[in-house]
């Protein structure tokens, strides 16, 4: 029987060294590409076209949740796991938003991940069952361009470097950000970042 080939994608090297070791041992599975981002994330997916992609929420770049929904842009057959230490419901919705096929919790035996993997390749979606209840209890109030204006900006960016990366003039970005703190009822940029990351939102 051909084993199950999967992508690992996460920015922390011990992490993502002992989750390719664990599967490793897994008679069934195969890892065949390790990604530090989400960019590595996705053209791994394009080389190999595994079955399955096994991904963190927060990595350089890309997010998985942006990589997932990527690949279902693409119509890519690569099912997506989000993996990660964020149990917060809207992580969850945006995930599930994103046609990703799993959504696990990184406190987990490894035997559980494994058993998802093959769930996930058998068609079925696996979540974390303690988030399921809420993943719809709350609304995301951001707009896509929103959430990305007040990610870089979360991270330090100003509006003349958060313009040149997304192609946007200064004045439209400073338009989003205006938006997303008011909508957040946020003091200021790096506020409405920090209540949005709080939320699962980012």
């Amino acid at each position: 029987m051909k084993p199950i080939r999967i992508v690992l994608a996460e920015d922390q090297a011990m992490v993502l060294g002992a989750l390719g070791a664990l599967l490793a041992l897994e008679a069934d599975m195969q890892v065949v590409a390790l990604a530090r981002d989400g960019a590595e994330a996705l053209a791994a997916v394009r080389t190999h076209r595994p079955e399955i992609l096994i991904t963190d929420i927060e990595m350089p770049g890309l997010s998985g949740l942006e990589v997932a929904s990527a690949l279902h842009g693409e119509k890519s057959a690569t099912k997506a796991i989000i993996l990660t230490t964020f149990a917060r419901p809207g992580y969850l919705r945006r995930a599930l938003e994103a046609n990703a096929w799993g959504y696990l919790l990184k406190d987990k035996p490894a035997e559980e991940l494994a058993a998802a993997v093959r769930r996930v390749h058998a068609g079925q979606r696996v979540v974390a069952p303690e988030l399921a209840a809420d993943a719809w209890s709350e609304h995301d109030p951001l707009t896509e361009r929103e959430r990305q204006v007040l990610r870089l900006a979360g991270e330090g960016h100003a509006s003349s470097s958060i313009a040149a990366q997304l192609e946007l003039s200064e004045g439209t970005v400073r338009n989003y950000l205006s938006e997303a703190m008011s909508k957040l009822g946020a003091g200021n940029r790096v506020e409405a970042a920090r209540m949005a990351r709080a939320k699962g939102w980012l």
